[in-house]
């Protein structure tokens, strides 16, 4: 069943949220329920002991006298009235049409009828006791005034007053506050193992999140019931096998690079002696382009798994020595002043992937602004250029591998297509991200995002 879009929104959207509401409305009814059993139960119960004794010994009168001589008829009224009833012939009922109440008029009918007694009329009313001496003041606080009447043949009433005990006022709301608290009692024993059950799937996801193939997994501790200690186990046994395919690969790859290597050597050599000149150079150059996407794929495998250690790194001190590298080499770079700011990294990979970005801003802009900024509580390097940027769908393929703007497919024009690849897995790699942003009214904005590790100072 799907719920309106207000209480959709309502909803918790965890399972252990989830859980606590329905077993909170579950249990809400359930207690509403009994609750209402009780008290009409307990209603019942108190007409039974307190009102029902009174009706029959009054009915028992009303026979007695009914069936006796009317001579012997004050001495019986006389006899009867004792232990809080007084019995007595009167003119009139003594109950003022105001003060009848039909649901006991009902109910002493019925009693007399049972008995074999009807009468012309019956009367009933109740009403606060008096109290027994004035010290006490006017009603007494336990008890409670029956006052009954039938009409006899010859005009008179026989009229009854009875003191019955008066129905606790507190019992109600002494049984809420009960229901209440076995409410809340059960309801957070129920929030308790929601929550517990819970606890683990929380710790199985923000495992999931944290892990990418390219860092050691964080293991997620064994607890809570049988499946979920049997899914947990499996998860992490899932994640020792991802590593050690990861570390597979990583070992064939670094086979393949090295018989590569040695053989585009080879050839290199070789060709060196090749003539003509022109023919020469062409082969040396596609040589030195297979070299190079060779080296451009082993980066891009190991990038994730790296055996480079991680440590404190000025990143301001980093970006602007990449910055001096490319000036060197005529590349028109421009460095934005900034702070100090140090984070945990591994140098020569970030390196590498801010050299991949600045080579795209000077390839595909003609020049580049790098800055190294702190927004969130992150570290931000940042490279701008004034190109012809690219369009949306551009910039979410431009991380993937082999992917270019220019498709000649020569190097020295359109690159291999694997730079913001492995500038994405370098940053990825150090628990980052990479940004890539159209500028406005043109160019592109490549940000390298990486958490800090320690705090900057100035």
């Amino acid at each position: 069943m799907t719920l309106p879009g207000p209480l959709r929104r309502l909803v918790p959207r965890s399972l252990g949220g989830q859980m606590a509401l329905l077993l909170g409305i579950a249990l809400l009814v359930a207690q509403i329920a009994n609750l209402a059993l009780i008290l009409n139960e307990r209603q019942k119960l108190s007409l039974a002991q307190n009102q029902d004794p009174a009706i029959t010994r009054f009915v028992g009168v009303a026979a007695d006298v009914a069936q006796a001589a009317p001579e012997f008829h004050a001495a019986m009224l006389s006899d009867a009235s004792h232990r809080g009833a007084r019995f007595a012939v009167e003119k009139d009922s003594r109950i003022a049409e105001e003060e009848r109440h039909s649901e006991l008029e009902q109910r002493l009918a019925k009693v007399l009828a049972d008995s074999g007694l009807h009468p012309k009329a019956v009367r009933a009313a109740l009403g606060p006791a008096p109290a027994r001496n004035a010290a006490r003041g006017p009603d007494s606080p336990d008890r409670q005034l029956l006052r009954l009447a039938v009409a006899r043949d010859d005009g008179s009433w026989l009229v009854g007053r009875l003191s019955t005990p008066r129905r606790d006022p507190w019992f109600a709301t002494r049984l809420a506050l009960g229901t209440l608290l076995l409410y809340l009692l059960v309801l957070g024993a129920g929030v308790w193992i929601a929550m517990r059950l819970a606890r683990p799937l929380r710790d199985l996801t923000r495992a999931a999140d944290a892990f990418g193939g390219r860092t050691e997994p964080v293991a997620v501790p064994v607890r809570g019931p049988s499946d979920l200690r049997s899914a947990i186990e499996a998860f992490n046994a899932m994640n020792r096998r991802v590593l050690s395919l990861v570390d597979e690969k990583d070992r064939m790859l670094g086979a393949i690079g090295h018989d590569l290597r040695t053989p585009l050597a080879s050839l290199r050599i070789r060709v060196e002696s090749m003539e003509p000149e022109e023919d020469r150079a062409a082969a040396i150059a596609k040589i030195a382009e297979l070299t190079a996407m060779l080296e451009d794929i082993l980066v891009l495998a190991r990038s994730g798994r790296a055996r480079e250690e991680s440590r404190a790194v000025d990143l301001a001190a980093l970006a602007e020595a990449v910055v001096e590298e490319c000036r060197d080499l005529g590349d028109p770079v421009e460095f934005g002043d900034s702070g100090r700011l140090v984070a945990l990294a591994q140098p020569m990979l970030l390196r590498r992937a801010l050299r991949n970005l600045i080579d795209n801003a000077v390839k595909y802009g003609g020049t580049a602004r790098v800055a190294v900024l702190t927004e969130g509580g992150e570290a931000l390097l940042r490279v701008e250029d004034d190109g012809p940027g690219m369009t949306a769908e551009e910039i979410a393929r431009s991380t993937e591998p082999f992917y270019r703007l220019e498709s000649s497919r020569n190097r020295e024009t359109g690159g291999s297509g694997l730079g913001l690849a492995i500038a994405r897995a370098i940053a990825e790699s150090h628990g980052g991200r990479l940004d890539i942003r159209q500028r406005q009214p043109k160019g592109l904005s490549a940000t390298i995002i990486l958490p800090l590790g320690m705090p900057a100072t100035d």
